[in-house]
């Protein structure tokens, strides 16, 4: 079984029973936070992944679909999105996904944990691994083909276990999944690589830990202090490496994230006002209320149905 569904948070409290969280457990033998498979394998093999019925969940972890053949259609954030061959779907941890039914799509299925990079690539690979980034990928024509191949090769590895030693073939893995990544990063219209580090890297490596906590709990952990504790840092510490990183304070990019929900959930998800403060660990929904008009200028209620009559 590749996932397993955990409603508590590591914190000890209960996820919200709407959007239950799935955790990374590859099958057995499977070393390292790193699976690979295929689309028509993976739908086949996981018959009880949440797709019978669909319904919205979140996973702790990466995963990314290259489709070669057909179209898939998935949800992101409750947006759904239509992949077409030669393009690349990549959800990251936190998103609110939901799954249709594969129909004809073909093409690779990559799934991993943040810690699977080293934290050097993953300081280049910031801007695609990013919350915000584009769920779906569109690498230049020239490019595809060979983005392809190197996943088709990762795949052909991951198949290998026992042909090599279990060190040589993880590092193998490792390797063509950053290859593969980096490239992405390059060759997708709208993603900006990241520069070259100039801040102390312990600070871009607890920065990035931060966003992945953040993206896990910013719907029931709302202070500074809270992610320093998970972090095993200051308050201090954290502050720094989110300035160097983003210019803002932890506080500031907590709220930020918490209203970039709130606006899709009131929005594209058309959820009620009094359900997204509850869902966001809100105790009262009227400090719900002040929280996003301070922000947006408009009531949660004005917003929604403007987003209502911008849809029609």
């Amino acid at each position: 079984m590749m996932v397993g569904k955990r409603h508590p948070s590591p914190s000890g409290r209960a996820e919200p029973a709407a959007v239950p969280l799935y955790g990374f457990q590859p099958p057995v033998g499977t070393p390292y936070g790193l699976e690979v498979n295929t689309i028509e394998d993976f739908f086949a093999q996981h018959d009880d992944w949440p797709w019978s019925p669909p319904r919205p969940v979140r996973a702790t972890f990466h995963y990314l679909i290259a489709v070669t053949e057909g179209e898939l259609l998935h949800d992101v954030d409750h947006v759904t999105r239509t992949v077409a061959p030669g393009q690349w779907l990549w959800v990251r941890p936190g998103h609110t996904l939901c799954f249709h039914p594969p129909g004809s799509a073909r093409g690779p299925f990559v799934l991993f944990e943040p810690d699977v990079l080293r934290p050097d690539t993953a300081h280049l690979l910031a801007p695609l691994t990013a919350h915000d980034a584009p769920a779906v990928l569109s690498p230049q024509a020239d490019d595809a083909a060979w983005l392809q191949q190197t996943a088709l090769q990762l795949l052909d590895e991951h198949r290998a276990l026992g042909r090599r030693s279990l060190d040589v073939h993880h590092a193998l893995r490792r390797s063509l999944l950053e290859s593969l990544l980096l490239r992405l990063t390059n060759y997708s219209p709208g993603i900006t690589p990241a520069a070259t580090a100039t801040a102390d890297t312990g600070r871009i490596d607890r920065y990035v830990l931060f966003l992945d906590a953040l993206e896990l709990h910013f719907r029931e952990l709302h202070q500074a202090a809270d992610y320093a504790e998970l972090l095993g840092c200051s308050v201090r510490t954290l502050s720094r490496a989110a300035r160097d990183a983003t210019g803002k304070g932890v506080r500031e990019l907590i709220d930020e994230r918490r209203l970039l929900e709130a606006r899709r959930l009131l929005g594209g998800a058309r959820w009620d006002a009094r359900t997204v403060a509850v869902h966001l660990g809100f105790t009262d929904p009227a400090n719900f209320g002040r929280f996003f008009r301070d922000r947006t200028g408009l009531t949660p209620a004005a917003f929604g149905a403007r987003e209502a009559r911008t849809d029609a």
